[in-house]
Parts: structure tokens; C-alpha cells; sequence
């Protein structure tokens, strides 16, 4: 335990480059999972920064809680931006205005701004193999506009537009996997995170950043407000998501898939969706739908691990 300890701490820069006073809700796992990012990147970076929670809540005129440069962009272009700071970036090196620091370039938003609205703008940036890092922080709704759902809220999840019924239970779709399509572009860097596990979220962050050309992380974080869990909860509920299999942590590099944190046994889907309030519908049926999706799913990316 002491030698974890000592191996944590020089992996943990005290510096907070995402600094205190925002103005996230209690309890805000994104928030946390913004601050460990930052951590991890240190001072040489350049931030392209969607509309969104993490937007709102960190940029009130005239103060920042960022300490790097940061740019506030619109839902859907976090990539473009990050993307043409990049070449700018590298053009003027190749010009000699300005020294090759080794500037990392990310482009962060929530899962709206990346799976829904940002996502063309995020593909064509992989497709072009720009050298930067994208980190998707999936709350699973559109929270800081009233909890609307997006195509990565969950199956039978209730949100204000998927509100749960006699007719429908929810969300009717499957959420969507962001890892995958990003995968599906073959850039050399992908992995799944949560600010459950912040030592993996950040090793994760460090890696893909030291990786040459597109990296893409995608981060679980949870929101209490629209999960309609206790503030306390949130990074017990994270554990969860990881522990049933409903959000597996894997990094997949350069055709390579490994699990980073591999669950013997997984534990009843039912232990994560229970305490959740925007679950609290589901009819047995509906949750040994999930069970079977989930075991499928995780099933499968067992099995490419193993290749």
C-alpha cells in the first residue's frame, strides 16, 4: 500500500490547472473528471471547450476557472477548433515563428456535443488524423439544458423528452458506443474512463496525449441532478457502472484492446439501476433486457481482448 501511495503521488501533480469556485452542482462527477484531466495534461495545452455544463459553469463574465488557455466554442465544433489550432500550431513551428513546445491540443465536450451534435466535426478530425485528444465527458443527457436525452442515454433511462409512461419505458433506444465508432476510424489511441478510478482516467489521459496523431477518451460522469441519485452517491454509482458491466474500462491501442480493469464477476445490473431515480419504472422484463444486453455486450469485448 505504501509503494501505491508513493506511485499515486508522483502521478498526481498538486497543481489544479482546473481550479476551485466553479459552479457545478454538488456532487458533479464530470466536474472532478475535468479536474483530474487537467491534471493530467499540465499547463502545456490548449483547450477547445463545447457549450455545455463544464462550459457554463466554469466561465461566468469576467472570471475563469481555467488556468491554461482555454477557448469556449459552440456545441458542435470543439473538434474543428482543437483540429485547426493544431495545424496552426504546426505551421508556424514549420515556419520558425514559434518554438516546438510539444503543445497538447483537446477538445472536450459532453456527449451531446459529441455523440449528437459534434459528432461530424469529430469524425472529420480523425479522418484527417490531426495530433490531438478528445474527451468526451457522457453524463448521458443533455443535463445543463433540462435533462433532454441524447444518443447516449441508456436504454429505459427517463429524461424530460424520453419521460417514462404507460406506453413507452423511457428511452427506447440503446446508447450509443462512442468507443466503437471512434475505433471504427483506426487512430491509434481509445479508452473508456471514469472519475470512479481517477489513477486509471488519468494514466489514460497522460497516454493518449503522448501518443502521436488522434486520441479519443471517453469519460462515464455521473450527474446526480439528472440521475436522481444523492449527491453523495455519485462515485459509489460510477463503481457500479464498472462492477455490472455496464461500463467496462478498456484502452485500445494500435489494434489492441486491454482491459484495465477486469471484473472476474459481474455483479446483477440491477445493484446500478436501483438506486437510480430515472430507472425506477423498470418492470423486472425490461431489467433482464438490460442483464442480457449487458452480458452480451461485455461478453464480446472480453473476447476481443483475449485475441
Amino acid at each position: 500500500m505504501e509503494q501505491f501511495n508513493v506511485y499515486a503521488a508522483r502521478l498526481v501533480t498538486k497543481k489544479e490547472y482546473f481550479t476551485p469556485g466553479h459552479r457545478a452542482c454538488q456532487g458533479c462527477a464530470e466536474a472532478l473528471a475535468v479536474r483530474m484531466v487537467a491534471k493530467a495534461l499540465g499547463k502545456n495545452v490548449v483547450v477547445a471547450s463545447a457549450t455545455g455544463c463544464m462550459e457554463i459553469v466554469s466561465s461566468p463574465l469576467p472570471f475563469t476557472n481555467w488556468a491554461v488557455p482555454w477557448i469556449h466554442v459552440a456545441f458542435e465544433n470543439a473538434a474543428a477548433v482543437a483540429s485547426g489550432a493544431e495545424a496552426g500550431t504546426k505551421a508556424l513551428v514549420r515556419k520558425g515563428k514559434l518554438p516546438d513546445k510539444g503543445t497538447v491540443f483537446l477538445g472536450m465536450g459532453g456527449d451531446g456535443a459529441t455523440t449528437d451534435i459534434g459528432l461530424q466535426a469529430l469524425s472529420g478530425a480523425w479522418e484527417r488524423g490531426h495530433d490531438f485528444v478528445y474527451v468526451c465527458y457522457d453524463n448521458e443527457a443533455y443535463m445543463n439544458t433540462g435533462i433532454q436525452r441524447s444518443s447516449s442515454t441508456p436504454f429505459g433511462a427517463s429524461t424530460t423528452t424520453s419521460p417514462a409512461g404507460k406506453v413507452t419505458p423511457g428511452q427506447v433506444t440503446w446508447k450509443k458506443n462512442m468507443a466503437a465508432i471512434a475505433i471504427a476510424h483506426n487512430i491509434p489511441y481509445v479508452a473508456t474512463a471514469c472519475s470512479s478510478y481517477p489513477l486509471d482516467l488519468i494514466q489514460k489521459v497522460k497516454k493518449a496525449a503522448s501518443i502521436k496523431g488522434p486520441a479519443y477518451v471517453h469519460v462515464l460522469s455521473v450527474c446526480p441532478t439528472g440521475w436522481r441519485l444523492p449527491t453523495e452517491k455519485a462515485i459509489w454509482i460510477g463503481r457500479l457502472a464498472v462492477e455490472t458491466g455496464v461500463f467496462p474500462l478498456y484502452e485500445y491501442e494500435n489494434g489492441k484492446y486491454r482491459m484495465t480493469y477486469d471484473v472476474p464477476e459481474l455483479r446483477p445490473v440491477i445493484d446500478y439501476l436501483k438506486p437510480q431515480g430515472r430507472f425506477r419504472h423498470l418492470t423486472p422484463e425490461l431489467i433482464q433486457s438490460i442483464q442480457e444486453r449487458v452480458t452480451e455486450e461485455y461478453n464480446k469485448l472480453k473476447a476481443k481482448t483475449a485475441l
